[in-house]
């Protein structure tokens, strides 16, 4: 699904101050594509993936992810409207330590309320496809970064999302495996046809993204 921005703005407060962090902010982003964010810590890029996932709203301005004024709906709908369209890669991983590697990536289709046998073969395919089938029992304590961040990548393909919104993916893995986790998430993805916006200091990317965009003064801009 394509995704508009159009006169976005978002400030927050902060030591009892207000700082305007986006400012009447425009972009597109393409359905299918790879677009990157770029900029540096504080610059606005993890707002912006919060503004479109519907985990934040603007102060003002519209968002619309295909038909639906996403900046518009309430928070149940937004709850629901994440839950069946987008997914998600944090830096952190963000898995449940409690959970095995299968649970973890079974955990968003039970909310959907998908059945449980569904829910596991579906699991057990993405994780073939990330390369983990052998590591399912395994909980993520027991797993290198690079491991956590696939597991956490099949995650957020496990209930097939049209947007994939990546926060730094790679900002708590080296050099060599986060390139490879970049990699095979873009492979995945394209394979797909999904959306990814992946927000990033890292410019590893940027010969093969289909748009890349770099954020300064509350706006972004081609960056070239």
């Amino acid at each position: 699904m394509k995704i508009q921005l159009t006169d976005i703005s978002k400030s927050f407060v902060e030591g009892g101050k207000s700082r305007m962090v986006l400012d009447r902010l425009n972009a597109e982003f393409q359905e299918g594509q790879l677009s990157i964010i770029l900029g540096k810590s504080g610059s606005g890029k993890s707002t912006i993936l919060n503004l479109i996932s519907g985990i934040d709203t603007p102060d003002q301005g519209q968002i619309r992810i295909g038909e639906k004024k996403v900046s518009e709906m309430g928070d149940y709908e937004r709850t629901l409207f994440r839950r069946h369209h987008i997914g998600f890669v944090f830096q952190f991983f963000n898995l449940i330590p409690t959970l095995s590697v299968l649970e973890n990536v079974m955990l968003i289709r039970e909310l959907d309320g998908s059945g449980n046998r569904e829910n596991r073969e579906k699991a057990l395919q993405i994780l073939d496809q990330v390369g983990l089938a052998d590591r399912r029992d395994t909980t993520p304590e027991n797993l290198s970064g690079g491991e956590q961040q696939r597991t956490a990548i099949a995650r957020a393909l496990a209930h097939n999302p049209s947007i994939i919104l990546a926060d730094e993916p790679t900002g708590n893995l080296d050099h060599e495996t986060g390139t490879m986790v970049m990699e095979m998430m873009l492979k995945l993805t394209r394979e797909m046809g999904k959306t990814l916006i992946m927000a990033t200091h890292s410019t590893d990317l940027n010969k093969v993204a289909d748009a890349v965009f770099g954020i300064q003064d509350g706006k972004l801009m081609p960056f070239n």
